[in-house]
């Protein structure tokens, strides 16, 4: 038997990227997508529109085909209005969400989309986000063409029912200006402060009293508007009973600014403005650099995510097409090769094979034939088929399993972060010391009382702590999502840190449902022989013999002059005059022959040869992961697939490991409450709908994907499938994280130390106060990112 042929690495011509052997090819170069391969032929042959000729007559056009009514339903007004940003009588303005985008050969296509079609006035792309804002014309073109001109391309737009309900999380534009008005004052109040750093002398007092009420003014905006977000937090800590960290930088902000005010009213001194205002600016810096590395993924999904916009209705012998919320019951929807099923309803014309992994974790596609019941969410993976609509969308069966109490339920409270705990008895102290300052200067000297106790609330403020976390976790953030694990929020690096047992789903997961793992058992068969099996079995429509067909080699001059397919059992045909049979055991032995795992057996002229094994194909990473997790973390495996690879799994994860198949989605929740119960803190990965409830209610749930736009589950972390193989170097850095933020805090200790030195004596000056509170958050920024990223360094990340 010939090898399995697997996917051998390659290398862009144009770029450098790996590719598999599967891509785009010109001639024997070897391109990782429609962008690289256009950029070469520019660079070596010519323009633009050569190569993508408009013109459907002269030249000869390099796009992709495009199945004519693939976008109709973006002709529909409703889904036209609730897409689309702007429309006047001229113009309209549109963003599409493209997958494909990867590199900067995509960037330079995209962005010269007007060269495409002269309709198009600019595109402008945002890499991170994977998007394009479109800008087009409406009297020369239309929403619809300007979808098929990017499909025919190579960037199909990925457009969901989701996109009707709501859009993607915008970049939160008022922190941004919050952050440029705290910048330029800051910027401009240490330049006005130089008067009061260098003590100029009385003879100048004029122009000092000047920059101060300059000072006083820029500070104001800084107060009312750039500290809005700790006023809130703070205000809704205090509303819980709970005292964030956020509480006493308030409380900072407002001390500092109304003790340098009555300085500067009196014209008793200048106040502390540049430290107020760099507290501030330096906070917002982080929580931005936080915040903007996970913006632009959605991590609360739904199944309306997983749903077309629409579908394709028969009305009299004519495909109409239409919005999912306007199927009813009664109608007859068609469906193409790989298209969603989106309702429940009964088969009436073609032989469908549906693919239901993503909702049931079954790995091998459903066979079903004309008069079945066939349920929402499943993938038709052959040719067209018509389907009556028994039950609306939102009453199939894949709504009704998302809508179950425990998919819909909160999750389990997610524990707090250390540094809130750090930042609370940091807090009690800094109260303690000042009450202890007031009673002392109370009885000696009390009109130094309340210098000394603004002055401590000024230098003792928690910013080099905030400062340490916002900014390591939003480096590691970084570095993680550069490497393609999207964490959704900085806490989620915490829990990460604190996992005790992984619990793997199988299907999708651990193994990839695109491909099967086939050995065969038995005589032998010749170079000739396995030509006439493949032969044989690529006429069948059953997927295991498609898959056969696949794995083994066709040659020419192989025919197959007549054969009869049996459903459920198998095909005999004739190939070049020898009778072949391929199917279960009893269909070409005549008696039940049990083997472990999936078989289909093979005789050539009534004479048995043997049979071939399917089992699941395991991730190339797989194995070298479950060995470094083993030492580390107890181990699960929860499929909704038979047994028939238990064995399999039991070898890789060990014997400790708890196997379960045949599991529903409430047995999986089940199954991680069970967990949780007995103190483990459980992290959960998985791939598909039947893992929403089980990754809601997990510590972390981490949902993987071959593409982080398509559908996931809702989840803590968003991770693709090529990086499962570097989850253990993950979990290193994210431990990293806690020490790095203590270190940072130790440091931090040190300068309020020394600042409190000054400040309990009632005469902490402005320079003093100038120099410690820059000096302290630098410090912080390089050790932080110098930690973190020295690190990845060494992790190669």
């Amino acid at each position: 038997m010939p090898t399995p042929v697997t996917d051998k690495k390659l290398h862009c011509y144009h770029c450098g990227e790996n590719c598999l052997n599967d891509k785009i090819h010109s001639d024997e170069k070897l391109f990782c997508c429609e962008g690289c391969k256009l950029v070469y032929q520019i660079l070596n042959q010519g323009e633009l529109c050569e190569y993508y000729s408009l013109n459907e007559n002269p030249g000869i056009s390099q796009r992709i085909k495009v199945r004519k009514d693939k976008f109709a339903y973006l002709d529909d007004q409703k889904i036209q209005c609730q897409l689309i940003s702007f429309r006047d009588d001229k113009q309209m303005h549109v963003t599409f969400y493209l997958p494909q985008m990867h590199c900067s050969s995509c960037l330079y296509l995209l962005e010269n989309l007007h060269r495409l079609n002269v309709a198009v006035i600019s595109s402008r792309v945002n890499f991170t986000r994977k998007e394009v804002d479109i800008v087009f014309l409406t009297p020369q073109t239309n929403l619809r063409k300007v979808a098929e001109t990017l499909t025919s391309i190579g960037y199909e737009p990925y457009i969901s029912l989701n996109d009707l309900k709501e859009k993607r999380p915008a970049i939160n534009k008022s922190m941004v200006y919050q952050l440029g008005i705290a910048g330029f004052c800051f910027g401009n109040i240490m330049l006005m402060s130089f008067p009061e750093y260098l003590g100029i002398d009385a003879s100048e007092e004029g122009l000092r009293s000047i920059f101060r009420w300059i000072n006083f003014g820029l500070a104001i905006p800084v107060l009312l508007y750039s500290s809005l977000p700790f006023y809130e937090s703070s205000w809704k800590s205090l509303q819980h009973k709970f005292l964030n960290i956020d509480a006493p930088i308030a409380l900072a902000i407002i001390i500092t600014f109304i003790r340098s005010a009555y300085e500067v009213i009196s014209g008793s001194g200048g106040g502390y403005f540049d430290s107020m205002t760099g507290i501030v600016f330096f906070m917002l810096s982080g929580r931005i650099l936080q915040d903007i590395t996970y913006r632009h993924l959605s991590f609360e999904r739904d199944y309306t995510s997983y749903f077309p916009i629409a579908v394709s209705v028969l009305k009299e012998n004519k495909e109409i097409p239409t919005a999912l919320p306007d199927i009813k019951p009664g109608v007859t929807l068609l469906i193409h090769h790989g298209e969603l099923i989106p309702a429940d309803g009964i088969l009436t014309k073609g032989k469908a094979f549906i693919d239901y992994s993503f909702v049931t974790g079954e790995s091998l596609p459903v066979l079903k034939e004309v008069g079945e019941l066939v349920y929402a969410g499943g993938k038709q993976t052959e040719g067209r088929i018509e389907i009556l609509v028994i039950k609306e969308v939102a009453q199939s069966f894949l709504t009704k399993l998302w809508n179950r109490d425990e998919f819909t339920k909160p999750g389990i409270n997610k524990s707090v972060s250390f540094v809130h705990l750090l930042s609370r008895y940091f807090t009690y102290i800094v109260f303690s010391i000042a009450a202890s300052t007031a009673i002392y200067w109370q009885i000696h000297e009390p009109t130094r009382m309340w210098p000394a106790i603004t002055a401590i609330f000024i230098i003792a403020c928690p910013c080099a702590l905030l400062l340490s976390n916002t900014f390591t976790n939003g480096n590691i953030l970084r570095i993680l999502g550069r490497n393609h694990f999207y964490l959704k929020s900085a806490q989620t690096i915490e829990d990460m840190a604190k996992a005790t047992h992984i619990v793997f789903d199988k299907t999708g997961t651990l193994t990839t449902t695109q491909q099967q793992d086939i050995t065969y058992q038995g005589t032998p068969l010749t170079a000739f022989q396995q030509q006439q099996v493949a032969a044989l079995a690529a006429v069948s429509s059953h997927p295991l013999s498609k898959a056969l067909a696949k794995h083994l080699v066709q040659g020419p001059g192989i025919d197959v002059t007549g054969f009869k397919e049996i459903t459920g059992q198998g095909i005999e045909g004739f190939v070049n005059d020898d009778l072949i049979k391929l199917g279960s055991s009893q269909f070409v032995t005549g008696c039940t022959n049990p083997q472990p795992g999936t078989t289909i057996f093979i005789s050539i002229e009534n004479i048995v040869q043997g049979f071939f094994i399917f089992s699941n194909h395991y991730r190339e990473a797989v194995p070298e992961l479950i060995r470094q997790l083993k030492g580390q973390f107890r181990l699960s495996v929860l499929s909704g697939d038979n047994e028939r690879e238990k064995e399999n799994l039991q070898r890789l994860l060990g014997k400790k490991a708890t196997l379960l198949f045949y599991q529903k989605p409430e047995d999986k929740l089940q199954y991680i409450q069970h967990l949780q119960q007995q103190g483990e803190k459980v992290m959960m990965i998985g791939d598909g709908l039947n893992d929403a409830g089980a990754l809601k209610q997990s510590d972390i749930g981490i949902a993987v994907t071959e593409q982080t736009n398509n559908f996931t589950p809702s989840s803590d972390a968003i991770i693709e499938a090529k990086q499962l193989s570097r989850l253990t170097e993950f979990f290193k850095l994210c431990r990293a994280n806690r020490n790095i933020v203590m270190a940072s805090f130790i440091l931090s200790i040190v300068y309020n130390v020394i600042g409190l030195f000054f400040a309990v004596q009632g005469n902490l000056s402005p320079l003093v106060a100038a120099i410690l509170m820059p000096s302290s958050s630098l410090s912080i920024l390089l050790i932080t990112f110098g930690s973190t990223s020295l690190l990845a360094k060494r992790m190669k990340m």
